[in-house]
């Protein structure tokens, strides 16, 4: 039976499927019931500093971008951080933990960029025994605007000293969660740990509009006829989470940093990509608020069960277990070579590998052989794109298979050498890009 438990930045869960800070973690009714349902950990949703809390808006906070079945594949939100009295928090934190102490507990934090502030409110927070902090780094709207949340993230500068801050006046983990919001991850993350961050989580939330509503020409969620940019997530955002955290798993500055990952978590096996990519647990929020807490149920067993098949004993087996296979274009190999195959006992005659491939790519693929209707690949122009199997109604109808010898489409000898761009005789240059 695979062993699901994780340390990640010193904090022991009993699995690595933990709640992102957001409304689902935003007070201890929640939190017990997230526990309850079998959730590892919870970062309780952003804390700021004391005082008056935060006004959130009285009416639609989120926008749902739904695919053709009415599911969400992305979801835009505009809500701030707590709106309740930090010390009711602190209260709520420091009965939750000391409850549920096998359960890890990170503790979301967003102040002015002043030294005394965050010093004030880590204090506040060890005497609750939390397990660790989490810089709120990538809040991308309202927060932003009073000089917090992303407007911190994306400066570096700004990232490795508030970083520095805490680590010095703090004897909690420290993880620095990252805005997406910034031409290269790397520089931040890079930051934090220049700063002694323990780990970084990422991603945050991406500025977006999610749509208009044409008849009131306004944006959703509306605020009295106005609208603003929220924080978009959700599975849409998944692809370009993992590449972030990708980037930031085999940089060579933070290489080996523990990393958290965000970004339309909703099955067990998006969870074990993000691992497989360098993340040594993940955190889930979207998944959780359309389907509900029990969903950690079958990430559970779906992940143990994937991983008694595959020998793994634990998640250290295959965390990071991709990031070989990952690299730039350049260093691609470009004698390799692979053409479209298509199974015509599975072909059901559709024809969209056709329209595809005839009005949008490379003319290789056939309507009508011998009088009839049928769907037969080109070798001479397919280039192996695999646009076609990529449209294709049904699993597995069309594959790619590699090829030897000669390329009848470029008449080269293929797949039995190894030859990139920074050695290919096309390129001028013939020198990796530094």
């Amino acid at each position: 039976m695979a062993d699901l438990t994780t340390t990640f930045a010193g904090i022991k869960s009993p699995n690595p499927f933990w709640l992102a800070s957001a409304p689902p973690t935003d007070k201890a009714y929640n939190v017990i019931r997230a526990y309850q349902a079998g959730w590892g950990g919870v970062v309780w949703k952003t804390l700021g500093e004391a005082g008056p809390p935060v006004v959130n808006v009285n009416g639609p906070r989120y926008g749902a971008l739904h695919g053709a079945d009415r599911r969400v594949i992305g979801f835009n939100n505009i809500e701030l951080i707590t709106d309740r009295p930090l010390e009711l928090n602190l209260q709520e934190i420091k009965q939750v933990k000391r409850d549920w102490k096998d359960r890890a507990l990170v503790v979301s934090l967003m102040v002015p960029c002043e030294e005394e502030a965050w010093k004030a409110i880590l204090k506040q927070v060890e005497e609750t025994e939390a397990d660790g902090v989490e810089l709120n780094f990538g809040c991308p709207h309202g927060m932003s605007e009073r000089g917090m949340g992303s407007a911190v993230g994306q400066v570096p500068d700004y990232v490795e000293m508030v970083t520095r801050w805490c680590k010095q006046h703090s004897r909690m983990p420290v993880i620095v969660k990252l805005t997406p919001n910034i031409s290269d991850i790397r520089a931040p993350a890079r930051a934090a740990k220049r700063g002694g961050a323990d780990a970084v989580s990422l991603i945050n939330t991406i500025n977006s509009i999610i749509g208009v509503d044409l008849d009131a020409m306004t944006i959703a969620p509306s605020t009295d006829g106005k609208g603003t940019h929220g924080g978009y997530c959700g599975p849409a955002v998944k692809p370009i989470a993992m590449n972030m955290v990708a980037e930031i798993a085999r940089d060579a500055e933070t290489r080996g940093i523990p990393i958290s990952g965000i970004g339309g978590v909703t099955t067990w096996r998006d969870a074990a990509e993000f691992m497989t990519l360098g993340a040594g647990n993940v955190q889930v929020c979207t998944a959780a608020m359309v389907y509900g807490f029990r969903i950690v149920e079958e990430m559970i067993t779906g992940l143990s069960e994937w991983m008694d098949g595959k020998g793994h004993t634990s998640t250290a087996d295959f965390i990071g277990g991709a990031i070989p296979n990952v690299t730039d274009w350049q260093y691609l190999n470009l004698d390799y070579a692979v053409k479209a195959r298509i199974d015509q006992d599975k072909c059901i005659s559709c024809g969209r590998c056709h329209i595809a491939c005839e009005d949008t790519s490379h003319q290789a693929i056939t309507a009508m052989v011998d009088g009839k209707r049928r769907f037969e690949v080109i070798d001479e122009e397919c280039v192996g794109c695999n646009l076609c199997a990529s449209v294709c109604p049904v699993e597995d109808c069309i594959t790619m298979e590699p090829i030897t010898g000669l390329d009848p489409r470029t008449g080269r000898e293929v797949g039995r050498s190894y030859s990139n761009w920074t050695t290919h005789p096309n390129n001028p240059n013939r020198k990796a890009a530094e």
